[in-house]
């Protein structure tokens, strides 16, 4: 376990993302796969233990002091202890911007407090590792880890923590393929 501020977080800091194989081309399996949009955003991990909260990169780097929206957004939940796995994206003009998250890896804090009221980021998850009753999923299948994850999504409720679309379906993550 690795302690920040006193706390506990209910996994190491330096877990890995649940990250989806990548294909040349789509699998087909008659419904056995899940298929997931890609997204234009920056990987991470957020780690809850108690009020505080990190988020982390796939890399390991840090990302909270970069998007203090979302630590709040997290922190306010009401949940003691959870580890999700999502995509952080900015969307400009209804469409996800590299650019905006890219502004963001400023050093002036000013500037990115400035840029998280006007441009404000968005969680968007696929995955969860601890569940908010503490239980640890990383070594349950997908479905049920998708179920668990689905349920935080509704618990939450908030605007920006959304759960990323999955199908089984090839057809329909063919569409999210042609964009």
């Amino acid at each position: 376990m690795v302690k920040a501020s006193g706390n506990r977080f209910p996994l190491p800091l330096d877990t890995p993302p649940m990250e989806a194989r990548i294909a040349d081309a789509l699998p087909e399996g008659n419904g056995s796969w899940q298929y997931e949009p890609k997204w234009d955003g920056f990987r991470c991990l957020a780690f809850k233990g108690g009020k505080v909260v990190d988020l982390r990169a796939k890399s390991g780097k840090p990302l909270g002091r970069y998007f203090p929206e979302l630590t709040a957004l997290l922190g306010d939940l009401d949940a003691e202890n959870f580890v999700v796995d999502g995509e952080i994206v900015i969307e400009v003009d209804g469409h996800a911007s590299f650019d905006a998250l890219q502004m963001r890896l400023h050093p002036a804090e000013s500037r990115i407090r400035k840029l998280s009221l006007e441009t404000p980021a968005q969680l968007i998850l696929f995955d969860i590792l601890v569940a908010s009753d503490g239980k640890v999923l990383i070594e349950k299948d997908l479905v049920e880890r998708r179920a668990a994850i689905e349920d935080f999504v509704v618990k939450a409720d908030k605007n920006s923590l959304r759960l990323s679309p999955a199908t089984t379906t090839l057809a329909t993550a063919k569409r999210w393929l042609q964009g």
